[in-house]
């Protein structure tokens, strides 16, 4: 994807007011051309890094929301308070719901820890005030992007890539063996696939293959590189990173000699042949 068109999505979601599913509809409308779970990725990833940026000041300070809400449920009589506090604010409901389900846990004298909030989020029927566990599961419902609901989509879609490159290894008869497998042989970081003979793609030895079920964009990459890519590079030699959903065409740097970057499984593929390797005359 090229930066422009990168840079007017982003415009186009930071533009927008509203619940991040209504904004998925939105992108895949006026961004037909893209593959809509690009669209999807890129919006996932915007939520993620505006909350890191915002998140103090949305939640810093004397902002009691839990407060409000009370006040809001004594005069409403309708339900949906959290999920309109969420949209005024401009934040993902469920991380409002999550600050407001806190103070409620404190209010009660009970643990607020992080898994108390977990579990709570994730099963709000043990919530004892009943008005309190619908609006919590209403904002974890309606929120896509962050939460209970966008973990297990992006656990889910994650794997679900896993198994589609280890299919396409399989269809060409590839030798590989997983990161369980490389993990129960002591390997701390481990690569999706290593590659028990490597092939050559594009002019490139692989030894390994990394999936990602997500975009590419600059800061992400640069995360991989350093936490991902370069451990494997220094442990199994080149390799290559498969974005599936596409990524901005500044990230392939031509010096970049450690792996290379596809957004789908290679078509042309180079196998090795025993045949050419010529036996040791003594």
């Amino acid at each position: 994807m090229k930066q422009n068109e990168y840079d007017s999505i982003l415009k186009t979601i930071r533009s927008f007011r509203g619940l991040t599913r209504d904004c998925s509809k939105m992108l895949v409308e006026k961004y037909s051309h893209i593959n809509k779970y690009a669209l999807f990725s890129i919006l996932a990833i915007e939520v993620q890094q505006r909350m890191k940026c915002m998140h103090s000041r949305l939640f810093g300070g004397e902002k009691n929301y839990y407060e409000r809400y009370k006040q809001a449920q004594k005069t409403s009589k309708q339900s949906g308070i959290i999920l309109q506090m969420a949209l005024q604010i401009n934040a993902p409901p469920s991380l409002l719901a999550r600050h407001i389900l806190e103070d409620y846990l404190t209010e009660k004298g009970e643990s607020n820890s992080r898994s108390s909030l977990g579990k709570y989020l994730k099963d709000s029927t043990l919530i004892e005030d009943k008005d309190l566990a619908y609006e919590i599961f209403t904002c974890v419902l309606y929120d896509d992007q962050y939460g209970p609901v966008a973990d297990s989509i992006a656990l889910s879609v994650g794997e679900e890539y896993e198994v589609i490159l280890q299919c396409c290894l399989k269809e060409r008869n590839i030798s590989f063996r997983n990161e369980h497998h490389l993990r129960s042989r002591g390997y701390d970081k481990t690569p999706d696939v290593k590659l028990e003979i490597p092939i050559a793609v594009n002019g490139y030895v692989i030894n390994w293959i990394e999936s990602k079920a997500r975009f590419g964009n600059a800061e992400i990459h640069k995360k991989n590189v350093k936490e991902q890519f370069s451990s494997y590079w220094n442990r199994f030699g080149q390799g290559l990173v498969i974005y599936w959903f596409g990524f901005l065409d500044t990230l392939i740097q031509p010096s970049e000699k450690r792996f290379i970057i596809l957004d789908h499984f290679p078509k042309e593929i180079t196998y090795m042949n025993p045949n050419s390797i010529q036996p040791l005359a003594f």
